[in-house]
């Protein structure tokens, strides 16, 4: 795994982590961070989408606001607050074009895909009203309603969507909303809900991690990618 230094649009400078593939490729997915910062759950997302076969980065999106390499213990969020309240769609969308650009110049990268969890999963759908993603995936992705369903109609790619049915911080009538406006807009896109599933079921380093949802969303997910996204 390698660290690399991006220039975004707005001047500012945001370091990334890579991981690449064994056999060369012209796929890649931008992997986005929960509210925890790039931490080793994080890091170690890029290995196993490596592994899979795709030029995998993960960018530092507090880059405006905290030292490089911050991150916080998953019961720590109060001290990430300052930083996850500063971010905004603005800095989203240019924090993953950097990301899209030097995949495209840097490893000729011609299929670009881009995946959140928590905060990230926000971060993608943001993403994929503004960058020409091949699709994008939100894990348990909050506040995408109400604040962001005015991108419902310029989503540029097909998304699909992880939500855990005893999630408490994504009310059921968020997800509707979120399926209502991509409905009306004629987008393409997958919804799936794990019932006993809670927030943050995928990170085998918090309490909530679910292992057989775990299991089964990464297979949805290894399939929509090559359906949408493969390795050439």
């Amino acid at each position: 795994m390698d660290q690399i230094t991006l220039t975004v649009a707005d001047g500012t400078k945001m370091n990334a982590f890579v991981s690449m593939p064994e056999k060369k490729t012209s796929t890649a997915i931008i992997i986005l961070q929960e509210a925890f910062g790039v931490n080793n759950h994080i890091k170690g997302l890029t290995t196993r989408f490596a592994n899979e076969g795709y030029i995998a980065i993960a960018p530092e999106l507090y880059h405006r606001t905290a030292p490089p390499g911050h991150t916080c213990g998953y019961t720590e969020f109060q001290s990430m607050m300052p930083h996850f309240t500063a971010m905004n769609e603005m800095g989203f969308q240019q924090d993953v074009q950097a990301c899209y650009d030097w995949l495209q110049k840097t490893q000729r990268a011609q299929s670009v895909a881009a995946i959140g969890y928590c905060m990230g999963g926000r971060v993608a759908f943001v993403a994929n009203a503004s960058v020409p993603l091949s699709c994008a995936i939100s894990y348990y992705g909050g506040r995408i309603a109400p604040g962001n369903l005015n991108l419902a109609a310029a989503q540029n790619s097909p998304l699909l969507f992880f939500w855990g049915g005893l999630d408490k911080h994504i009310p059921p009538e968020q997800i509707q909303s979120v399926n209502q406006a991509l409905t009306s807009a004629k987008k393409k896109f997958t919804c799936v809900e794990i019932s006993d599933a809670d927030h943050g079921f995928f990170c085998e380093e918090r309490p909530s991690y679910n292992e057989e949802a775990s299991r089964q969303s990464w297979a949805l997910t290894l399939q929509f990618l090559k359906d949408h996204n493969s390795p050439r």
